[in-house]
């Protein structure tokens, strides 16, 4: 891993990150199309600092936690505004929401009592990432664009469920079958 901090790859994460409020500004004020286009350019940086990151070597601890970082905030405050605006159903927004802090709650219990956390995604989580950020891509998209498709939003928002589900359940499994193994007397 490179230790320089402020590389190009986490200065994509930092840009992506800046996107958040300024994403949830535009729903909030109507702006969807705008807001559709600035979610797909944060979106596809998150495919660009990865690729940048692995393909020269500019891996670093702290773009090992910004990026994960950069999507929930998008995901999550995204979604959370949506929902609130009507375009996805406040189930799914909870749904979300939960996992996520189900997850980083799970992670920061996890360091706290074995003090030794590695930031690794699974493929449940990567999937389920993939598929949020289309879903969302596609409501804002479709909205701004005037385009009334129940029957995409209602696919994506199964597809959302079901991956949101499997990765939460996942991450459940994986991290108590490792606590169990560092549990003394095991």
């Amino acid at each position: 891993m490179s230790g320089l901090i402020l590389n190009i790859p986490n200065l994509i994460s930092f840009a992506r990150l800046l996107c958040v409020p300024l994403t949830v500004w535009l729903i909030l004020n109507g702006q969807l199309l705008a807001a559709f286009w600035i979610f797909v350019l944060a979106s596809l940086s998150d495919a660009a600092d990865g690729f940048i990151a692995r393909r020269f070597n500019l891996r670093t601890a702290i773009g090992g936690y910004i990026d994960p970082l950069a999507d929930k905030a998008l995901l999550v405050s995204v979604f959370i505004t949506l929902g609130h605006e009507g375009f996805i159903s406040s189930w799914l927004v909870i749904l979300v929401v939960f996992r996520d802090a189900m997850i980083v709650g799970g992670a920061v219990l996890y360091h706290l009592l074995y003090d030794n956390l590695t930031m690794e995604p699974l493929v449940s989580s990567k999937l389920n990432t993939a598929v949020q950020f289309l879903m969302v891509s596609l409501v804002l998209g479709l909205s701004g664009y005037g385009i009334n498709d129940d029957m995409v939003v209602a696919v994506l928002t199964v597809l959302t469920t079901l991956t949101t589900i499997w990765s939460g359940t996942a991450y459940v499994v994986v991290w108590g079958r490792k606590a169990h193994a560092l549990e003394p007397g095991e």
